[in-house]
C-alpha cells in the first residue's frame, strides 16, 4: 500500500495558493535631508570664500587687513619717504620741503617721450630758481617702453632732453609691487577712472608742505599746467 505525502508537502501545496503575504511596513525616514537645488548650476557652485574660511581665521584676516590700510596711510604728505636715486642711495623727500613738485613717471620709447621730457626741461629752467623741482621716475610698466638700466635711463634724459632735475630709480607704479611713494599720490588724488596710473608721464603737483594738490593725465602737456606751477611758487 503506498505511503501517504508528509504532512510538511500538504502544508506547502495550501501556502501556494494563499493569498500573498502584504509587504512590510517601511522604515522611518532617515533624520537628515539633503538641501534642494534651486538649479543644476547649484551642483558645480564652489562654496563662497567666507563659508570656508574658520570663524577663528576671519578676525584675524580682518585685522590684517586693516593694519595694512593703516600703515599706508600713515603717511601725511610726500616729505614723509625715502626713495631710491638712480644710483640705488636713500634719498629722504623731506629735502623738498618748502619747494613746489611735479612727480613724473617717465618712459625713453613712448609716443609721449620728445614733448614731454622736452617740456618737462623748460619748466626746471624757468621755475627753478624759485623754489621748484621735477621728481621723474622711470616705470617700464607701460608697454615696456623703458627697458634701460638707471644708468642708461639718466644718459638718455640728460644728453637728449639736457634734463638736470634728479631722476630716480626705476618703479612700479601700479600692482602688488606698487612704490610707497605712489600709493601715497594715488590715494591722494584718484584719476578720473580710477586710482590707478593710465600711462607713462602722468603727473602730480604736490605743494611746498608736501600735500597733492593736483593729478594731470599721460597726454596733458608741461606747458599746458604751468599757471598751476605758478600759482604755487608764488611767482606773478
Amino acid at each position: 500500500m503506498p505511503s501517504r505525502p508528509a504532512p510538511f508537502i500538504s502544508r506547502l501545496r495550501l501556502l501556494r495558493t494563499a493569498a500573498p503575504l502584504s509587504p512590510p511596513p517601511p522604515s522611518a525616514p532617515p533624520r537628515y535631508s539633503h538641501r534642494v537645488l534651486a538649479s543644476p548650476s547649484d551642483v558645480l557652485r564652489p562654496p563662497s570664500v567666507s563659508a570656508a574660511v574658520s570663524p577663528l581665521v576671519r578676525p584675524v584676516a580682518a585685522g590684517f587687513a586693516l593694519f595694512s590700510m593703516a600703515a599706508s596711510s600713515s603717511a601725511a604728505s610726500v616729505h614723509d619717504f625715502t626713495v631710491k636715486d638712480a644710483s640705488g642711495k636713500d634719498v629722504d623727500l623731506s629735502t623738498y620741503k618748502g619747494k613746489v613738485l611735479l612727480i613724473v613717471n617717465v618712459a625713453s620709447q613712448c609716443g609721449l617721450t620728445n614733448s614731454n621730457y622736452t617740456e618737462l626741461s623748460q619748466l626746471y629752467e624757468k621755475y627753478k630758481d624759485q623754489g621748484f623741482e621735477i621728481l621723474a621716475f622711470p616705470c617700464n610698466q607701460f608697454g615696456g617702453q623703458e627697458p634701460g638700466s638707471n644708468e642708461e635711463i639718466v644718459q638718455f634724459a640728460c644728453t637728449r632732453f639736457k634734463a638736470e632735475y634728479p631722476i630716480f630709480d626705476k618703479v612700479d607704479v601700479n600692482g602688488d609691487n606698487t612704490a610707497p611713494i605712489y600709493k601715497f599720490l594715488k590715494s591722494s588724488k584718484g584719476g578720473l577712472f580710477g586710482d590707478n596710473i593710465k600711462w607713462n608721464f602722468s603727473k602730480f603737483l604736490v605743494d611746498k608742505e608736501g600735500r597733492v594738490v593736483e593729478r594731470y593725465a599721460p597726454t596733458t602737456s608741461p606747458l599746458s599746467i604751468e599757471k598751476d606751477i605758478k600759482k604755487l611758487v608764488g611767482s606773478s
